[in-house]
């Protein structure tokens, strides 16, 4: 029997055309496998496609639930957000994907697993570290960054697909690059690829409108959490990720989350691109919302720091790491008290405020208010002040007597 290769298969042109160059390079029996984290209409004629390319079998396997609940809710609660724009999108789908290609191979008693990713972007470096992580035995095959990978164009791997008797409807237009999840859209190439441009928005995007086409009347919204969980939008129970998927649909409808970004990739180039992720752009800011309430300034802190690191540690496709178990360890305990209800509007892009409450809100109106209560003593703030700017004191009067000294 042939040796067996596992190919991360999207259906696309790329993965298309491994299939046959795989078969004729190595002489695997080739098992393709699409990992389903949101796709949509992209899974459609997928088993028919891979076994004209001459695929012997094709896994697809959804893993929306998991994506939602396991990598994206912990980014969530953590802020992560890359460069203070990017939701982490496609970086938080990689380690599952990885996670489910090494299950396929394991099953299938392969001995390789191979991606599409091309030898410029972080993916090579998410999946490969993904696969390194979890099977170290399994050899990876990238073949962008190989030799005997002679194809530079669309036109030239669709001639190569026809010469090997697949004879698909891929077009040999330009498009955008786009990778869609339960999370968001990116979109790269074309005109993005020029920062002085502006976006083409109405070719570009899928999922939402500009604000300036989104309705002239603001709609509220109501969200519920649980120990840092969404629970509920608008009164309705729904899991994580139906709850992503309704975000999604209000978010496109006002014009929210659309983000252009010049990003600084792994790799080390700048690349430019533009993110929808309306969805995931209200999700955050409710979660934020609900945390101003119920965590005290300290731990804040803190967690603003463990959030940037963590969406540099998921960026570079470090997840299954001791640091990112770390990392989300400390966000997981913060959760406790991240309970409570949270309201706002949607108008042309902005989330608004329209109220919070908790049962944990460490908010104390008499604490708060400019008339003075039982708690808090005016006169104490006088010792506070006086320690707090203790250090300063100390240092004027140094430069003070130095200078005078000098004179």
């Amino acid at each position: 029997m042939k040796e067996k290769v596992v190919l991360a298969y999207s259906g696309g042109l790329d993965t298309t055309a491994i299939i046959p160059w795989l078969k004729e390079t190595y002489d695997y029996d080739v098992i393709c496998c699409c990992v389903d984290c949101g796709q949509e209409e992209e899974l459609d004629g997928l088993d028919e496609r891979a076994r004209l390319s001459g695929a012997s079998k094709l896994y697809i396997e959804d893993i929306c639930d998991e994506f939602a609940e396991d990598y994206i809710l912990p980014c969530v609660q953590a802020g992560a957000v890359y460069e203070n724009k990017y939701l982490l999108g496609t970086s938080m789908a990689r380690p599952g994907i990885a996670k489910k290609l090494v299950e396929i191979a394991r099953k299938e008693n392969a001995v390789a697993i191979c991606h599409g990713a091309t030898g410029k972007g972080n993916d090579q470096i998410r999946f490969e570290l993904g696969i390194k992580a979890l099977a170290p035995d399994i050899k990876v095959i990238a073949p962008w960054r190989q030799d005997n990978w002679n194809m530079d164009s669309r036109e030239d791997e669709i001639a190569y697909c026809k010469a090997h008797g697949i004879d698909l409807p891929f077009s040999t237009d330009k498009s955008y690059s786009r990778d869609r999840n339960l999370w968001h859209i990116s979109h790269e190439g074309l005109e993005l690829e020029d920062p002085s441009q502006e976006p083409n928005y109405d070719h570009v995007l899928v999922l939402s409108v500009t604000p300036e086409k989104a309705p002239d009347e603001p709609e509220y919204v109501t969200m519920t959490f649980e120990k840092g969980v969404p629970k509920t939008v608008n009164g309705k129970a729904m899991k994580v990720a139906d709850i992503i998927r309704e975000l999604n649909r209000l978010g496109g409808k006002h014009g929210i989350g659309i983000i252009d970004i010049v990003e600084n990739r792994v790799v080390g180039m700048k690349s430019r691109g533009v993110y929808e992720t309306p969805g995931g752009t209200i999700l955050l800011e409710a979660q934020k919302q609900l945390e101003e309430l119920v965590l005290d300034r300290a731990t804040m802190e803190e967690k603003k720091k463990v959030g940037a690191k963590l969406s540099q540690v998921v960026y570079e496709g470090k997840w299954f790491t001791p640091l990112c178990d770390a990392l989300r360890a400390f966000v997981a305990s913060t959760q406790e008290y991240v309970t409570g209800e949270v309201k706002f509007k949607l108008y042309k892009g902005n989330i608004i405020k329209a109220g919070t409450t908790s049962p944990y809100s460490l908010y104390s109106e008499s604490l708060a208010s400019f008339t003075t209560g039982d708690q808090y003593d005016h006169h104490d703030a006088d010792g506070f002040i006086t320690l707090f700017g203790l250090p300063l004191k100390v240092r004027a009067q140094m430069l003070q007597n130095t200078n005078k000294n000098m004179k």
